[in-house]
């Protein structure tokens, strides 16, 4: 996994990481390898897809190599959001659920 793309697209063969968390995520990435995705993990079949959804629960913003740098481990996602990397909007307490994707 090298892209947020290839992230996203692991994410939607595998979602079992997701389940149970009851929210509605958005990932607004910048960059080259940028663009946007969701993580509907509200109800039974949790779903990952591609663009904006209408009404996010919470929203991460962040440049594509941070992103990665999260999503593999490099970086811790509190770290990344008190070095001002990722920014976070929305229902805070519902991002934080979002560590046990990432841990």
């Amino acid at each position: 996994m090298n892209t947020p793309r290839e992230f996203f697209t692991g994410m939607s063969d595998d979602l079992s990481k997701v389940g149970g968390l009851g929210a509605v995520y958005q990932f607004n990435i910048t960059g080259d390898d940028g663009g946007e995705w969701y993580v509907d993990a509200v109800g039974d079949e949790p779903s990952v897809g591609e663009g904006a959804h209408d009404n996010p629960d919470a929203t991460f913003s962040c440049a594509d190599q941070d992103f990665m740098d999260i999503a593999t481990g490099r970086m811790p996602s509190q770290m990344a959001f008190m070095l001002g990397k990722l920014r976070v909007s929305g229902n805070m307490a519902l991002a934080i659920r979002l560590q046990k994707v990432f841990g």
